[in-house]
């Protein structure tokens, strides 16, 4: 799985989310095209080279020439943009279908958002312009970046929001706006911090028609790219840092029994029997461990891994084939590294292999000695021979 991780210690818009996919590698002759999917007459779209607090980043420049938020034109004489047209747009455009899907998800999350603000039907919703037409470049570069770079799925850093007061078309609005916070319910935020807006509408619903709400697990990490934002801070660099790679391994946890008996009276031939009977009927592990008990006598302690649920039944097997008549058992929780089996091929056969991924993501690799002992006996060779080929032939595929 490959993920991105939104850095959002600046906020979020959506001309520094299309920055930053273009600093890790988005080609612009993408979008471009995508605008021209679309026939979004009088958009163009270009990239310059800045630097933030002497970071280097992708500045994404939409302009849309020919229009004026508040004048009419031909197409749409109120100077306004229904919600209702740019989901036909998107929906019935030529684009890739993910890219097609991601798009409206974001969109459609923003109408949502904008619709609660005003106390307006969805369908109703309406928005000016050339805000729109910004709003779907940004979003549209958005999701063909992510998919462009193969992002299973994204994570957002807790989101500054700023403060103070914005002006917008239909008058002066508190930071956060109501539409930002309504897209943002359920993500980690922080109010009061920064000198003004850092969150846009079109930054929350990429956010919001995109990210997971969980927190990002530990990375390795692949990539990193800044998307530049049109003001300069003195606080901050006003940049979002995008960073992708792959999660490293949980291991995780489970609870097991640890059942035990000490034993001086019963034969050493018994416990071969045992031990497989234990693991035959289910235990997690079963060892034994050679003691010293009262008056100086040797013996053997059998220890029995279990699953909570198997106790009795292998308690009873334990009673049935040893000679001990009492028996100890603790709850233990255990770390466990996630694992896989997989069968490789040796030139005398086919052999299992147990793969275990480590937190750091290193791999253990361990034959099935069985299976390398048979083709051992069965062809004639040293069983060394068959270990190592199993073991080259795991690591091969890898």
């Amino acid at each position: 799985m490959r993920l991105a991780y939104l850095d959002a210690f600046s906020g979020i818009s959506g001309d520094m989310t299309v920055g930053a996919l273009l600093d890790l590698g988005l080609p612009l002759e993408h979008v471009r095209e995508a605008v021209a999917v679309l026939a979004l007459d009088g958009v163009e779209v270009s990239t310059e080279r800045v630097e933030r607090s002497g970071i280097a980043a992708t500045k994404f420049h939409v302009r849309v020439h020919g229009r004026h938020p508040d004048l009419p034109h031909a197409d749409h004489p109120r100077g306004h943009r229904p919600w209702v047209e740019i989901r036909d747009l998107l929906g019935g455009s030529r684009l890739p279908a993910p890219v097609r899907e991601r798009a409206l998800a974001v969109f459609g999350r923003l109408a949502a958002a904008e619709a609660e603000a005003h106390g307006v039907a969805v369908d109703a919703v309406e928005f000016h312009e050339v805000g729109a037409l910004d709003a779907i470049v940004d979003v549209v570069g958005a999701a063909l970046g992510f998919v462009h770079l193969g992002v299973d799925r994204i994570h957002v850093a807790p989101l500054p929001l700023g403060q103070g007061i914005v002006q917008v078309a239909h008058g002066s609005l508190p930071v956060p706006g109501p539409a930002v916070a309504a897209l943002l319910r359920g993500y980690a935020v922080r109010f009061g911090e920064g000198p003004t807006e850092l969150v846009t509408p079109t930054g929350a619903a990429i956010v919001a028609g995109l990210a997971s709400i969980e927190s990002v697990p530990p990375l390795r990490l692949d990539a990193v790219g800044y998307g530049a934002g049109d003001r300069v801070f003195a606080d901050r660099p006003n940049l979002l840092r995008i960073v992708v790679g792959e999660p490293l391994a949980r291991a995780a946890s489970d609870e097991v029994v640890v059942l035990e008996a000490t034993v001086d009276d019963s034969s050493p031939q018994l416990w071969e029997h045992v031990l497989e009977r234990l693991l035959e009927a289910g235990a997690r592990d079963a060892f034994l461990t050679p003691v010293v008990m009262k008056k100086s006598r040797p013996g053997t302690t059998l220890t029995v891994l279990a699953a909570p649920d198997d106790r009795d039944r292998l308690a009873a097997i334990v009673f049935a084939e040893t000679t001990t008549i009492g028996l100890r058992w603790t709850p233990w929780r255990r770390v466990v590294l996630p694992r896989e089996e997989r069968r490789v091929e040796t030139p005398w056969g086919t052999v299992r292999v147990k793969l275990a991924l480590g937190p750091d993501g290193s791999r253990n690799v361990a034959p099935e000695f069985d299976d390398c002992r048979r083709l051992a006996r069965q062809h004639g060779v040293a069983l060394k021979r068959v270990l190592q080929a199993a073991l080259a032939a795991a690591l091969r595929e890898e």
